[in-house]
């Protein structure tokens, strides 16, 4: 797992360098895409999931498409990655020369990586968790075996991870890596190795506050965003309405059903962003507190198994203890402001750590009297 988020951040490094899709330097007044919005300066790089590298890879999949199919347009504008369904194709439009009615050459750079995934929040939150690990690793090892070359790959596997959230751009997930990374140092380091921790923290955020700057839209690094006013507007009205079915909440994706008539914002139907309040409303406070309590036995069993393997020789399963106290309190702090357990693929990832914290929380127990007493016969 650690060794195919590192191999995605050297993909996404390369993904960066060759740009992606086309920039758009131009749209006719005639063009399908004008009733989707799209402007000069976004760029196309996926036709209904396809990925295209030119203008003619978009008239090829518009002419090659039925009349009247419905196409779904995947957009990147100021950084963000947009799907824009409704590029209704129809004979007229196919015997156009050129149906798109664009202009552009150039492939984007401005984008953020998604790695192996198609979401860099997928991305981000799944190498949040690894990175943990990877660094856990990589003290445990120090720690008892010193500057070693499974310390040094180690470390160099969370360099890596650390620098593919980056790349990502989520200003969240950037918070919640160094919350983690200042845990397990505080827990496993002393007071002079603290300070480096803290210092290659400061670096990490500062080339994460680089990418951001680069890669989204103006003013996003003081939260003065369009994406950030979203967040607030729709987190404002999921409260509002959060009361009126404190025990049951609205149901499943009721939200979507009743958007406009609940007086969210916008055409685009989203989510709260938070897991926390996405949970109270689709499923109610009960929920919440189990999913509360789910997390506080998570992160205890971790980090009681930590420090009954503080002082032992068995240093992956102290490393993996470490890295994994990290990564809950990362993916708790991640989870106040994105809806990060509602992913499937990063709901998958966090309840493999759990199963694998069980696991080697239960080897560290040190045997009751019953059990020394079964084990002698």
């Amino acid at each position: 797992m650690i060794l195919s988020g590192a191999a995605g951040t050297v993909y996404s490094i390369y993904d960066i360098a060759r740009g992606r899709g086309v920039l758009i330097e131009s749209v006719a007044r005639e063009s399908p895409l004008q009733p989707l919005h799209i402007r000069e300066g976004d760029a196309i790089w996926r036709i209904d999931g396809r990925r295209v590298y030119s203008v003619a890879d978009i008239d090829q999949v518009i002419k090659n498409s039925p009349d009247q199919t419905n196409l779904t347009v995947s957009v990147i504008s100021q950084g963000e990655h947009l799907e824009r369904p409704g590029l209704i194709v129809t004979n007229a439009i196919r015997k156009q020369p050129s149906p798109s009615g664009i202009v552009g050459r150039n492939p984007t750079h401005r984008f953020r990586a998604s790695g192996w995934t198609r979401h860099y929040e997928t991305y981000s939150e799944i190498l949040q968790i690894l990175a943990q690990l990877a660094l856990g690793l990589a003290l445990a090892n120090f720690k008892n075996h010193g500057l070693n070359l499974r310390s040094k790959l180690a470390a160099t596997a969370f360099a890596l991870l650390a620098l593919g959230i980056a790349l990502t751009a989520m200003r969240t997930v950037l918070v919640a890596l160094a919350i983690g990374v200042c845990m397990i140092s505080v827990r496993a380091l002393v007071r002079r190795a603290r300070v480096l921790s803290f210092a290659g923290i400061c670096l990490l955020l500062a080339v994460g506050a680089f990418v951001v700057y680069q890669a989204r839209a103006q003013r996003a690094l003081s939260l003065q965003d369009p994406s950030s006013s979203l967040r607030r507007e729709v987190a404002r009205v999921g409260l509002s309405r959060m009361m009126l079915h404190p025990v049951f909440g609205h149901g499943m994706d009721a939200m979507h059903v009743h958007w406009t008539e609940w007086g969210f914002p916008g055409t685009d139907m989203l989510h709260l962003h938070s897991t926390p309040l996405q949970l109270a409303f689709d499923r109610g406070l009960p929920a919440l507190f189990f999913w509360l309590w789910i997390m506080w036995i998570f992160w205890r069993t971790a980090s009681r198994g930590e420090k009954l393997l503080r002082d032992s020789s068995d240093t992956n399963r102290y490393g993996v203890l470490l890295g994994a106290s990290g990564a809950v309190a990362g993916f708790f702090a991640s989870s106040l402001v994105n809806y990060n357990f509602g992913d499937g693929e990063v709901a998958l990832v966090f309840w493999w750590l759990m199963g694998i914290v069980v696991v080697l929380s239960e080897m560290t127990r040190e045997p009751t009297g019953r059990q020394r007493y079964a084990n002698s016969i």
